[in-house]
């Protein structure tokens, strides 16, 4: 093998040099260097949906990519914890090697193999002496406030249906769909905008648990629905279009045709 190939350097240690290098006080990246945790996280959380994107498109060049820019975001909060003093990327990657080695015992140490769902019931109860270990107590400690409102529903419910608390099966989670429905509708003449969000933040909870007991995830089940919506409306554009019409100059009518039209091409093709 060539001798050049053990010689290169190890990339991740050359990103850990990058990183410090953009944070230094006196040759610093000017935005860099004004950089702390609070205002990192919006752009770690960017990248990990930017993730979820290449994979949904399954493009593996994008998704080297992205995989790269979301390593960039652990290696900038662990250079911001550095320099406080508080732990190392080096800290961050032997604690994740520790916990996984923890909560897998049938695959590094001597207890037995599992199948998927005995795994699942272990890996919570494994959890869950981490939390108590960290004083997080009572069924939904842990979950944090800042996940996605859909994906956050997920989980509580998740988390509460394992100790009992749990609707039968998604019939009656569309009966309380639409009693959810019902009382947004009786607000309705009211218009107590208050009491509005109330209620479509009940219809939007209900959502997220039919689509838990439907084994599906509400935050994909969205996504795709707004990807067919863009697709759908911009072939409403191009049918537009081609009568010498843009949407704002058309009736309602006549874009609802479209879209009709658009939704029978899509099943034709399909």
């Amino acid at each position: 093998m060539d001798k050049h190939v053990h010689d290169e350097p190890d990339p991740v240690q050359r990103l850990i040099a990058v990183m410090a290098a953009l944070r230094d006080p006196e040759r610093g990246c000017p935005w860099d260097k004004e950089q702390d945790f609070a205002s990192i996280a919006p752009y770690t959380i960017e990248e990990a949906y930017e993730v979820a994107d290449a994979i949904a498109r399954a493009d593996m060049a994008a998704l080297e990519d992205e995989l790269g820019d979301l390593l960039f975001q652990v290696v900038y909060h662990a250079r911001l914890a550095e320099e406080r003093g508080a732990f190392r990327f080096e800290d961050v990657a032997r604690r994740i090697v520790d916990k996984m080695i923890r909560r897998h015992p049938h695959v590094f140490a001597s207890a037995a193999a599992r199948d998927t769902a005995q795994q699942t019931d272990a890996w919570e109860a494994q959890k869950r002496h981490e939390r108590a270990a960290r004083a997080e107590t009572g069924t939904l400690a842990g979950i944090p406030l800042d996940l996605p409102a859909l994906t956050r529903a997920l989980k509580l419910t998740r988390r509460a249906a394992r100790v009992g608390f749990d609707w039968a099966g998604p019939d009656q989670v569309l009966e309380k769909l639409a009693e959810e429905v019902g009382e947004l509708r009786a607000e309705l003449a009211a218009g107590e905008r208050a009491r509005l969000a109330d209620e479509m933040g009940d219809i939007l909870f209900v959502v997220a648990n039919l689509a838990r007991k439907l084994d599906l995830d509400p935050e994909t089940c969205l996504r795709a629905g707004n990807e067919k919506f863009e697709r759908r409306f911009r072939g409403v554009e191009a049918q537009l279009a081609e009568r010498g019409l843009a949407p704002q100059d058309a009736t309602l009518a006549a874009m609802e045709q479209a879209w009709q039209a658009v939704k029978q091409t899509e099943k034709r093709s399909g």
